[in-house]
């Protein structure tokens, strides 16, 4: 039930409060006046005269800002006059005379702050207590200096440090609004543990555990202290300590000789392991943190007694599986977080144990490299003479097994990750099991015969999880279908290298490869669907790498057939061939282009076998022709392909008249020129779009480019001269019919050939005149072309425009 006032006493209320409203206002407006006195300068008298209001000047500094700077100064000026006192010069005062002043001056100090406390004066109190802190500090160097000079100096700083941090703790809780003597405390307290043991000539351990006491009690504090400031600097002191104490007690453990040396610092570790925890399950702010450290402690402490007893790779086995059993904490009744942090501990020590298999596996990878300049010369005695590099196998020969523990844990932990992990994880495992199976051979230093035909099964076992790997139900590629993949094609690579040594298993493994490469290309085509879109670059990829092997294959079984390079050249030309019958075949499948890409290298490689053989060379050029030619008549490749069969056919019929030392190739080149220029000029009836440079720039260089050749070589005037005309009327006609193909080329020519003829004379001129006009004559032609640069960009591009609407 609601009471709803009367309209009268509604508006009583309403009235009262308007009334207060209006009350307040007065007040704000009478201090807003009085405030403007205060800012305003007092004026000259007379009448008042309007004008622009005055501007109100902002200070700098606001007067905290003013005073915290001078209490600071005064505080530090203070300080150094105190320490210059005690400490370079007393004066003529003698002991007794310098004790009671500096004690009196400490005294009053220390009584200072409170009294300015209770009159408000709270910023010079704070000053004035850290002045007391450095004088109390002064107090217990003078008291070394005049009374106990023969003690021990880390024994007394040890037993000042610790008088002083109970002192000031407990000043610091007497006056409690002081800020400063509580967190100096907790700092001070770190030292009196430490620098007893240093002053008792304790070892490394001694300190260590000493650290650690002080972790603990700083871990105390956090836990029952209420100031901030206080639980902040000893939660970060605890931290500093700790850490430093457990790495003490890594490097002892790590570097111990025996068993008793290691249990030595593993029960330091354990310790530690044992307080990160217990700080992990009572302080969920770090509880990860401290679990992570508490886990990594526990793993170093356990495995650091197997260490000693045993050779340093399965020392490696036994940190990793200490770091396995940690992750059995994954049901035991402890917080998140901090499960959490003992198995980032566990995959720490997992990480350390696959880094410390990586040299194994590169070298495994990278070593048969150096068979490629020693082809077919005998099969080396294992397969880790095959590798041609010694990473250290005696100790490493446990590599392979912390490869496959590592894949387990992976696997094991696949089921308790988040969805988007799971992958990561098996494509991790992926990888880390194929390592193993690849180092393997070397790491029991099997036989040359088995270890490649361990890799070989370890290629076609990748390549078929990366064909069949993938989640078929949703056609999704997955990550372990990309990682096996990649394996496969590294893997295809690493093998195909060592099998280098002999001609059989050069032979045998190229074969191998090049089934298994072409057939991953086909059922990955079969496998893949339209949703699968991530497999079509290594479907690219495996049909890419079987042309290669195809060559290397082809190029080997001519080798082991006894043929010279020259000859095994127009045979490697088979391979582009057969490329481009497949290309036609698939059309404009993706994998068409990179197929025929890949075996144009071929074509490249085998102009390289033909080298220093010229006749090789332009029968090689010309099969390349002929394949170029053929894939022209695919609508999709003719305008590259047909530019690329021209210029072959140009180029072999080149090196072939220079092969048989044709003196006047113009007996040979003009009839082919002129049966092009008719094709041409068909060409251009039957199409009027079609450019120039394919109708007769084809023919055209058939003829002009072998003449140049031919004329810079030549010492008599009679072929340059026929050259130059003949460039000339071809120019000439260029710029009749406007063909940019003739003009260009026609004009190409003639200015080489002029050149040609004219250098001699040039040269003779240029060798009379003095040596100061060259540059003269450049520096005026530089001056030149500036002033005119303008005008010669407007030239040039009015020239490019004509050519560019000549066909």
């Amino acid at each position: 039930m609601e009471n709803v006032p009367r309209p009268a006493e509604e508006l009583a209320v309403l009235d009262g409060e308007l009334a207060r409203i209006d009350a307040r206002r007065a007040q704000l407006l009478a201090r807003r006046s009085y405030l403007l006195t205060l800012l305003t300068p007092v004026a000259a008298p007379g009448p008042p005269r309007p004008g622009p209001p005055v501007p109100v000047r902002v200070p700098e500094t606001s007067p905290p800002s003013v005073q915290n700077v001078l209490l600071a100064l005064g505080g530090v000026l203070l300080t150094v006059a105190a320490i210059a006192f005690t400490v370079v010069s007393w004066g003529p005062m003698g002991t007794g005379g310098r004790s009671i002043v500096l004690g009196t001056v400490t005294l009053a100090a220390l009584a200072a702050p409170a009294a300015l406390q209770r009159r408000g004066l709270t910023s010079t109190a704070e000053a004035v207590g850290a002045l007391a802190l450095v004088l109390t500090v002064l107090d217990a160097y003078a008291l070394y200096r005049v009374a106990l000079p023969e003690t021990d100096p880390l024994g007394y700083t040890a037993t000042a440090c610790a008088v002083l941090a109970a002192l000031w703790a407990g000043y610091g809780l007497l006056l409690d609004r002081l800020r400063a003597p509580l967190p100096a405390a907790v700092l001070t307290a770190q030292l009196p543990l430490s620098l007893w043991a240093l002053a008792a000539g304790a070892g490394q351990l001694t300190l260590g555990w000493a650290l650690l006491a002080t972790a603990v009690a700083d871990i105390a504090l956090v836990l029952r202290t209420k100031p901030v400031p206080a639980r902040s600097i000893a939660g970060v002191t605890a931290w500093v300590t700790g850490g430093w104490a457990l790495l003490i007690a890594c490097g002892l453990s790590v570097t111990a000789g025996t068993v008793p040396d290691a249990a030595r610092p593993g029960l330091l570790l354990a310790a530690g392991a044992a307080v990160g925890l217990w700080v992990a399950v009572r302080v969920p702010a770090v509880a990860f943190a401290a679990a992570l450290v508490a886990g990594l402690a526990a793993i170093t402490a356990t495995g650091g007694l197997l260490r000693p007893a045993v050779p340093i790779g399965w020392a490696v086995v036994g940190y990793l599986l200490c770091g396995a059993a940690l992750l059995t904490t994954v049901r035991a009744p402890l917080p998140v977080l901090s499960v959490r942090g003992l198995c980032a501990a566990a995959g720490v020590s997992v990480a350390g144990a696959v880094l410390w298999a990586l040299p194994a596996t590169a070298v495994t990878l990278l070593g048969p490299m150096s068979w490629a300049d020693r082809v077919w010369s005998g099969a080396p005695g294992g397969a880790r003479e095959a590798l041609g590099t010694d990473p250290g196998w005696s100790a490493m020969t446990t590599a392979p097994l912390v490869l496959l523990i590592a894949a387990a844990l992976l696997v094991a932990a696949y089921g308790r990750l988040p969805a988007s992990s799971g992958p990561a994880a098996l494509s991790g495992a992926t990888a880390l099991g194929w390592a193993a199976v690849l180092i393997l051979p070397a790491a029991l230093d099997l036989g040359y015969a088995a270890a490649v035909a361990i890799h070989l099964a370890l290629t076609a076992g990748a390549l078929t999880l990366g064909v069949y790997g993938r989640r078929v139900a949703s056609g999704v590629w997955s990550p372990v279908s990309t990682t096996a993949m990649v394996c496969a094609l590294v893997g295809a690579a690493e093998v195909a290298l060592p099998a280098l040594a002999t001609e059989t298993a050069t032979l045998i493994t190229l074969g191998v490869l090049l089934a298994l490469l072409c057939g991953g290309a086909v059922a990955l085509n079969t496998a893949v669907t339209a949703a699968t879109f991530a497999a079509r670059p290594f479907q690219a990829l495996l049909a890419c790498a079987a042309v290669g092997a195809a060559v290397a294959l082809l190029c080997a079984v001519c080798a082991s057939a006894g043929l010279p390079r020259e000859t095994v050249a127009p045979v490697v030309v088979a391979v582009p061939a057969a490329a481009a019958l497949l290309g036609a075949r698939l059309r404009r499948h993706p994998v068409a282009l990179p197929v025929e890409l890949t075996a144009a290298g071929a074509g490249l490689l085998a102009v390289a076998l033909a080298s220093g053989h010229p006749e090789t060379v332009a029968l090689v050029l010309a099969l390349c022709g002929v394949v170029a030619a053929g894939t022209a008549l695919r609508p999709e490749r003719r305008p590259a392909a047909g530019y690329l069969a021209a210029a072959l056919f140009v180029l072999a019929t080149w090196v072939r008249l220079y092969a048989s030392n044709v003196a006047t190739p113009e007996a040979y080149t003009l009839p082919v020129t002129a049966l092009a220029l008719v094709v041409g000029v068909l060409r251009r009836r039957g199409d009027p779009e079609a450019s120039s440079w394919t109708a007769y720039g084809p023919g055209l260089a058939a003829t002009l480019l072998p003449s140049l050749v031919a004329a810079w070589g030549d010492t008599h005037w009679l072929r340059p001269l026929a050259l130059g005309v003949a460039a000339l009327a071809v120019t000439l006609v260029g710029a009749r019919l406007r063909l940019q193909a003739l003009l260009v080329l026609g004009g190409t020519v003639l200015a080489l050939d002029t050149l040609h003829e004219l250098a001699p004379y040039v040269v003779q001129v240029v060798g009379a005149l003095p040596r100061w006009l060259p540059p003269a004559l450049a520096g005026l032609l530089l001056l030149a072309v500036g002033a005119t640069y303008e005008r010669r960009l407007h030239d040039a591009r009015r020239l490019r425009e004509s050519l560019g609407r000549m066909r």
